[in-house]
């Protein structure tokens, strides 16, 4: 069963990926609210995705709904998160811990999408030895040791820009296998290793772009 699993998520396109947390939000509100059961274009009103588009994201796990009742809400909610893996326990190191890499350390919410963050790394001194809601902060040239010790696999990178490729080659060199890249430095690095790109200052030049756009339209 875990072997046919991990061929689907090989196979499964990006997109449909990157739609199915979605999915997972709503319905888990709809647990809450104790309903049982959802169709495909429920849920298209809701997030705003083509109602056959969901039911050919939800078939590549299997998920298909009844005639005129649609999708048990339970099962969505219980397939959906654990093929995300946010049902495992997932260890991560914060390496920066500026105003960005704190926040990140200070956000409880990660923990219940499956990621923990053991430790925190930096170079600058006034916060090395100390910690963030009980997570410790140790120096870079610790990194090695520390991923050692915790087998940690996932790395969390919010340094400043200049400094994002030094950094990622020592995440890279002391075995960790996937960074999330919080910098707008895009990082190179060897094939098999996952690196997940998220850059608020991109997401805000688009946002910024599309009013400017919507502005000369009106």
């Amino acid at each position: 069963m875990a072997e046919e699993q991990n061929k689907i998520k090989t196979i499964l396109p990006e997109p449909t990926l990157r739609r199915l947390p979605w999915y997972l939000a709503y319905v888990n509100l709809l647990q809450k609210q104790k309903v049982e059961y959802v169709s495909s274009t429920q849920i298209a009103k809701e997030i705003k995705v083509d109602a056959s588009q969901i039911a050919k994201d939800l078939s590549f796990l299997n998920l298909k709904g009844k005639t005129r009742i649609g999708y048990e809400v339970d099962t969505l909610v219980c397939v959906l998160a654990d093929f995300l893996g946010f049902k495992e326990i997932h260890n991560a190191f914060m390496v920066g811990v500026g105003s960005l890499g704190g926040a990140l350390m200070r956000d409880s919410g990660l923990t219940q999408y499956g990621l923990n963050i053991v430790a925190g790394f930096d170079i600058n001194k006034d916060i090395v030895g100390t910690s963030i809601c009980d997570v410790p902060i140790y120096d870079m040239k610790d990194l090695a040791a520390c991923r050692k010790e915790t087998g940690t696999e996932i790395g969390i990178l919010a340094v400043p820009v200049e400094h994002a490729q030094e950094a990622a080659d020592l995440m890279i060199a002391c075995g960790l296998k996937a960074i999330w890249n919080f910098t707008p430095y895009r990082i190179k690095a060897p094939e098999d290793i996952v690196i997940q790109n998220t850059s608020i200052y991109a997401h805000l030049a688009l946002i910024y772009n599309r009013m400017q756009d919507n502005s000369k339209q009106g």
